[in-house]
């Protein structure tokens, strides 16, 4: 296996034994989530993949070290109000390991991981996306390339609402990238149970999604695929309702020269500041419930209708 990476022993033996195993991202607990909300769900996802008998392989990079599955102590570590923790993606990965830094690792950083060592399925909130005014920026996020190279499927609330979301779709679909949505014909919008967007593909059962995953993954060359999970509509913001807000957070990011990494922490600020608590309680109850459906479809991965 590689130098780098540390695999945990609960994980190992999971990986050996055939026992479905899950990866999940930790931006979140890192970056995403105030202390310590952020560690009570962390080990509260954890617990809801343990209860349908999945285990949990939460990543992270810890004193350059690639992380599959973190002990409790190193879960504490990444929720910690620790400034010096970095945000991972793919371009990150050689220069926090030879530098033997920390961080939290964002949906491409986990897929990589999870890749590396045969794990098929990742849950998280919501993927990163093409943001909008591209045609400056030039603002894509790694999230999109890596789902497209790397054989991993993605349990998402949808790309995330701050996104210019067609844009996001016609990427995905030039990249050769499924998006698949769980009981839904339409595009979910992150905070929003749907948006007026249309999904490539439907299904409608954890049997039927995880003989899809295997179908993608068979293929030759293939990449990753998105399933996307509509969040509950009695956590939802109507579609309507958040879309002006978030062309405000926008024009001011960019009045304000605001871009690269620091885009998307201001622009999720900027809407906190009319709907925060709304806010924090609909992203908490999304990452519930894509790891029950996660925890659901690897329960039957390797079981082909």
């Amino acid at each position: 296996m590689n130098n780098f990476l540390d695999i945990h022993p609960d994980v190992s033996s999971a990986l050996t034994s055939g026992t479905p195993v899950v990866a999940l991202e930790s931006v979140v607990i890192s970056h995403g989530l105030p202390f310590p909300q952020n560690l009570e769900i962390a080990l509260e996802l954890e617990k809801i993949l343990l209860d349908q008998g999945v285990q949990p392989a939460t990543t992270a990079i810890i004193n350059g070290r690639l992380k599959a599955g973190l002990s409790k102590k190193e879960l504490e570590f990444i929720a910690s109000e620790n400034k010096s923790l970095h945000k991972a993606s793919r371009r990150d990965l050689a220069g926090l390991i030879s530098h033997q830094r920390s961080a939290g690792t964002t949906v491409a950083a986990t897929v990589v991981i999870a890749a590396m060592i045969g794990i098929p399925i990742m849950t998280t909130g919501g993927i990163g996306g093409v943001h909008k005014h591209v045609e400056k920026t030039l603002d894509i996020s790694a999230d999109l390339i890596e789902l497209a190279r790397t054989p991993v499927a993605v349990v998402c609330g949808g790309p995330k609402a701050i996104l210019d979301l067609p844009k996001t779709l016609e990427f995905l679909e030039t990249r050769g990238v499924p998006v698949v949505g769980y009981q839904t014909d339409k595009l979910p919008a992150y905070y929003s149970h749907e948006s007026n967007l249309s999904v490539d593909f439907r299904v409608d059962s954890p049997e039927q999604t995880a003989h899809l995953i295997e179908c993608q993954l068979a293929l030759p060359a293939c990449g990753g695929l998105l399933i996307c999970n509509p969040l509950p509509k009695a956590d939802a913001l109507p579609w309507e309702e958040i879309a002006p807000k978030i062309d405000d957070a926008v024009f001011h990011a960019e009045k304000q020269g605001i871009h690269g990494k620091a885009l998307t922490p201001f622009l999720l600020q900027h809407l906190f500041q009319d709907h925060g608590e709304q806010l924090l309680q609909a992203n908490l109850s999304m990452l519930r419930h894509n790891a029950q459906l996660a925890a659901m479809i690897a329960r039957h991965f390797n079981n082909p209708l």
